[in-house]
């Protein structure tokens, strides 16, 4: 699995997910724009790859912001030329919308609402619409985008999450679709309980939300965001020279269950 001569982008690249796949396009020969809205971090990625031999730009961006996400487009086209692979990936909550990210439905923070929608599907919507007409002229190219169990089943206290990722899925089977004919394919990775900063918190926070999650996990492990990687690489790559539409689910086989208890004794 090789990216020779080709440009990624990657957006909340300062870490995680993101990071672990800027790393590893890198380190199979691409050269990588690492976008985060952390300044600090994508630097610090970016100086991992150029000092490990590799080449890339870090880029600081806030994806609220139409500006910051053509800007963060056109420093790419300006650093190397072209752009081979998209990978929308960037999700957080700011401190300020903490406390009302969990609620039910009926106590629904607005702001949280909106801004989650924001960051994480208009943005992502924003982002695939302006690249998509230079992969156009350029022949091709591959968009992955981070979706999530969550957006193929419902948990408690993140409607907005939920529905957000839902959505990502959804839009994804819609570029598709729709840019089949261009040999632009599009597909979305959903993970489940990964090692990141955004589930830490919850773990952290949380009484017995890290063994309960843990128990529920088949392979008894969180996720490591190299893992996840490796499958937004394959989407990325021209082994999945055939794949197009995809929701790949990778979570350690969490959702593979009915739910029903164990039927066998230990």
């Amino acid at each position: 699995m090789r990216f020779d001569g080709k440009v990624g982008l990657v957006t909340g690249g300062g870490s995680g997910i993101g990071r672990a796949v800027a790393v590893g396009f890198a380190q199979r020969g691409g050269a990588v724009a690492v976008v985060d809205v952390n300044p600090d971090s994508a630097a610090s990625v970016a100086s991992r790859i150029n000092a490990a031999g590799g080449r890339a730009i870090a880029i600081a961006a806030d994806l609220t912001k139409l500006a910051e996400i053509e800007a963060m487009i056109m420093r790419t086209l300006d650093a190397f030329g072209r752009l081979d692979v998209l990978h929308n990936n960037a999700f957080g909550v700011p401190s300020g919308l903490q406390k009302g990210r969990m609620a039910r439905v009926a106590e629904i923070d607005d702001a949280v609402w909106d801004y989650t929608l924001q960051i994480g599907l208009t943005a992502v919507m924003q982002a695939t619409r302006r690249v998509l007409p230079m992969m156009q002229r350029q022949g091709g190219g591959a968009i992955v985008n981070t979706a999530s169990i969550s957006g193929l089943f419902g948990d408690y206290g993140i409607a907005a999450y939920n529905a957000m990722k839902a959505a990502v899925v959804n839009f994804t089977r819609v570029v598709a679709m729709e840019y089949a004919g261009d040999k632009i394919r599009c597909n979305c990775v959903c993970p489940g309980a990964i090692d990141t900063p955004l589930l830490q918190r919850s773990l952290t926070t949380i009484p017995g939300f890290a063994d309960a999650t843990i128990a529920a996990i088949p392979m008894g492990r969180l996720g490591r965001p190299e893992e996840m990687a490796n499958v937004v690489l394959f989407l990325a790559s021209d082994l999945a020279s055939y794949v197009t539409g995809a929701a790949f689910v990778a979570d350690g086989g969490l959702t593979a269950k009915t739910g029903i208890p164990t039927r066998f004794r230990n």
